[in-house]
């Protein structure tokens, strides 16, 4: 969050505002309770609870990514602890790496 320009001028704590409340009202969607009623992790594919299921910004907010449908994907706890503010390419090296463990 760098650029405030990119963000309409607006403070890192404002963006960060917005976007909980835009989360908020995504996972109160129908768009997202479908998406979870599959009760399965994007990341791990493990089964979980879709309560247990938490939503998961694949660009973090903190590296630029927004509240959008396009970014948000239901992940285990466990995966989106383990992933915190990685980009795709950063968690998908993390996951092979951790493959070879």
């Amino acid at each position: 969050m760098s650029n405030p320009a990119a963000w309409g001028g607006l403070t890192e704590q404002e963006i960060i505002k917005r976007e909980k409340n835009r989360a908020r009202e995504l996972r109160n969607s129908g768009w997202w309770k479908n998406r979870i009623s599959q009760g399965k992790c994007h990341y791990c594919g493990k089964s979980v609870l879709p309560e247990e299921l938490t939503m998961d910004h694949v660009v973090p907010l903190s590296r630029g990514g927004r509240t959008t449908k396009r970014n948000v994907v239901p992940a285990c706890k466990d995966c989106n602890n383990r992933k915190k503010h990685m980009e795709p390419a950063e968690w998908e090296k993390h996951l092979k790496a951790m493959q070879h463990e």
